[in-house]
């Protein structure tokens, strides 16, 4: 099994939407980060980033959230083009897995039209919640034909222990990290929201942008006791930790 790490996009906020201590005035530049597996059973795709428009009018596709979560990507930073240098398309994808349906992690979902889409069943439940709506969701984004599974409690994709899906709710209900086991690279917890960037792992340093407070102190509990057994944690959206990524066309294995 191989994983790829793909762009999304790129955004940027207030810095004190994740780091308390940080002045009004600081941004923080944030990466959309994307897993590809290529598996035995199927290529599985784990979040879809932002959608190709929201290069071009932001606005249009997020309204007035797009004046503080500012989109800062190229027009060809997506998905879509980042799958063609690993020489797929989204007709190649079997399985998308939404961490959770926040629109810059299932923007580009109406694109796989052959895949089956996995969701946590509370996440599906806030997003069709008409009180959500402009709320960091927005039914344009997630709300397509293609089949999808919903779930509650952990998954193995493919029931050989590589990829099991772990529900660490808090910044969202549903929202679910992938712990993802390669042979030579070792495991990998990709946590995407519920750990937007590294130092959101201190308890101290809790974020704005949460549903629920204690529940988000229970799901780093785990994920610390996690990444101490020895997995390595990815954050969803850390700078650093993207710019040391292999990305795109080199994989881990």
């Amino acid at each position: 099994m191989k994983m790829h790490i793909l762009s999304g996009g790129r955004l940027r906020m207030q810095k004190r939407v994740y780091l308390p201590g940080a002045a009004p005035e600081e941004m923080i530049e944030l990466p959309v980060s994307c897993f590809l597996f290529i598996h035995p059973y199927g290529n599985l795709l784990f979040d879809t980033g932002c959608h190709p428009k929201i290069a071009v009018n932001p606005e249009q596709r997020w309204g007035p959230m797009a004046r503080f979560v500012i989109p800062a990507m190229a027009a060809d930073d997506n998905i879509i083009s980042q799958l063609g240098r690993v020489n797929l398309t989204p007709d190649d994808i079997d399985i998308v897995v939404n961490s959770h349906l926040h629109c810059d992690h299932c923007g580009c979902n109406e694109f796989f039209s052959k895949a089956t889409i996995y969701v946590h069943r509370d996440e599906l439940a806030c997003a069709r919640d008409p009180a959500s709506e402009g709320q960091g969701y927005f039914q344009a984004e997630w709300d397509h034909p293609m089949a999808m599974i919903e779930f509650d409690g952990e998954v193995d994709i493919f029931d050989d222990g590589r990829l099991v899906l772990l529900p660490l709710p808090g910044h969202s209900p549903g929202m679910t990290g992938l712990l993802a086991n390669l042979a030579s690279s070792g495991a990998y917890l990709l946590a995407s929201d519920a750990v937007a960037v590294r130092e959101n792992l201190l308890p101290e340093n809790m974020p704005q942008n949460i549903w629920n407070r204690d529940v988000q102190t229970k799901s780093i509990a785990e994920i610390n006791r996690i990444e101490k057994s020895g997995v390595k944690v990815l954050c969803g959206h850390d700078l650093a930790e993207w710019s040391a990524f292999k990305k795109a066309e080199q994989s881990y294995s």
